[in-house]
């Protein structure tokens, strides 16, 4: 027996009558905030390379926001997920692909792009700066890496009435490359009650980047840094061989700060493994190298 609603239709008979154009629809975007790490110029043959932290962004080549930076995406087609679109455009801008991704978050903010109502599925990927070739797509005019610094300005926290508390965080997000200078002021409200818990992030200043993309690039960083704490996710910052010194500099270049040795190596033991091959760097003594341990986070 089919089923009928209050209207004494069977779904059949709803879906024929029913008109999508009777509610007002969304654009979805698929945003990426690629991150790679590579080695900082440095003159001295002797001294081992400092890593910087960068995201690759392009430059629009068209209206909104003609000439600014944005981060790589475009609107997801009709005949793919949020996740499919994300991959089409970190292989169309990297030439990579079966590399490490992961949803951020969905930014819906009213007014976010002034073309019309879009919301942005928002990707971040990982991968070797050894296997990249960035080109810019159809509606860029360039794309380039910068290196991206995340840095706290000022903190505070205010009681609530009813025994809450607001705690407010303003970082300088800092996007450098031969291209200019790009900085922004990103602050992080969290809100915490006894029933409920609630984050805002709101962009207080922007110099360069398109859209709420200072505000995307913010949280994935702090998304980046928590599960650093927790999780192998630096693994796919590497390339297939590293020493454990090079693995200690790019969770320092993650997390803005130094780390101490033995500590850091009693941290990752599990992570990695041994392998039989050492460093040929001239003026270096030969390091061992390991690789990622597959089987490190069960």
């Amino acid at each position: 027996m089919d089923v009928r609603d209050r209207d004494g239709l069977t779904e059949r008979e709803f879906l024929e009558r029913y008109s999508a154009g009777d509610y007002e629809r969304p654009s979805v975007a698929a945003d990426m905030v690629i991150f790679t790490v590579t080695d900082e110029e440095e003159d001295n043959y002797r001294k081992l390379p400092e890593k910087e932290l960068r995201v690759l962004l392009i430059q629009r080549g068209g209206h909104p926001y003609l000439g600014r930076w944005a981060l790589p995406g475009g609107f997801v087609r009709p005949d793919e997920t949020t996740e499919q679109a994300a991959q089409r455009e970190l292989r169309e801008e990297t030439g990579v692909d079966n590399v490490y991704l992961e949803q951020l978050y969905t930014f819906s903010d009213i007014g976010r792009d002034p073309r019309t109502w879009v919301m942005s599925c928002s990707y971040m990927a990982l991968i070797d700066a050894g296997k990249v070739r960035i080109r810019a797509g159809d509606d860029a005019a360039n794309a380039a890496w910068f290196k991206a610094t995340y840095r706290l300005l000022e903190e505070g926290k205010e009681p609530l009435e009813d025994g809450g508390y607001v705690r407010t965080q303003r970082h300088e997000l800092g996007l450098v490359s031969e291209h200019g200078e790009l900085t922004a002021v990103v602050e992080r409200a969290q809100t915490v009650t006894e029933t409920a818990s609630k984050t805002v992030y709101t962009v207080v200043s922007n110099d360069g980047l398109a859209f709420d993309h200072a505000q995307i690039i913010a949280y994935a960083i702090e998304r980046l840094r928590g599960k650093v704490n927790y999780t192998d996710i630096a693994l796919h910052l590497m390339p297939k061989l590293f020493t454990l010194t090079e693995l200690q500099q790019v969770y320092e270049v993650i997390l803005d700060k130094e780390l101490l040795k033995p500590a850091f190596r009693r941290k990752v033991a599990d992570l990695v493994a041994e392998t039989d091959y050492y460093t040929e760097n001239a003026g270096h003594r030969p390091s061992r190298l390991y690789r990622r341990n597959l089987g490190g986070y069960e």
